[in-house]
This record gives structure tokens, sequence and C-alpha cells, in this order.
């Protein structure tokens, strides 16, 4: 058996998900790009004032901007960010608005079961 690796281009997907989140209610859309044994990855896409509502943090995460600009809020910090820029998400709740159309990569480390 051959695994195949296949090269995704997130600038055409980030215009594609742009299209479903502008039609969305939400303001939103996202699709997986990339499920490892510890590596989880997501393109999400939020129309300028879309939000994603305060959520927990999983235990290790980055959030990178493709395109746009987002605010990350935590109850005791905010980032401004935009195109190119990563930052490694804090452990513990948050919430996440776009402050124009905006495209960013979500990287996840899976919890490793240690049995």
């Amino acid at each position: 058996m051959t695994n195949q690796v296949s090269a995704q281009n997130l600038e055409t997907l980030s215009a594609e998900l742009m299209e479903k989140a502008r039609g969305a209610r939400s303001g939103r859309a996202a699709k997986g790009v990339f499920a490892g044994t510890y590596l989880r990855q997501a393109l999400l896409t939020l129309r300028a004032g879309a939000e994603l509502a305060e959520h927990d943090a999983p235990p290790e995460a980055t959030l990178h901007i493709v395109t746009g600009q987002v605010r990350m809020v935590t109850a005791d910090e905010s980032w401004e960010l935009g195109g190119g820029e990563l930052i490694a998400i804090p452990p513990q709740k948050h919430s996440v608005e776009a402050l124009t159309d905006a495209a960013f990569l979500l990287t996840i480390r899976t919890e490793i079961d240690r049995g």
C-alpha cells in the first residue's frame, strides 16, 4: 500500500470557503485540511464581523492568519493579527472575531493516549 501525499493551495481553498462563509447565516465556513496521528489542521474563514464565540482552548494549538485580520480575545488579553502572522493560542477560553474577511489555519495537537 502506498501513502499518497498531495499539496493543497490554502489561498485557493480560502477563496472557495470565503464564498461559502459570505452565504452562510453564521458568516463562517471551514474545512479539515490535515488529520494525522498527533496533529489536526483546519482552514476556517469568517466574513467581516463574524466571530467564533468564546470557547475552550485545546492543550496546544496555533492560529496562522492566511488572509485578512482577526482579533483573538481572552479574559486577560487581546491580539489583532493579520495575514502571515502566527500565534500560539493560550490554554484558556477565547473568542475570535473577523475584523475583515479572514481565513486562518488552526493547528491542534491531538491528545496522546498514554494508556
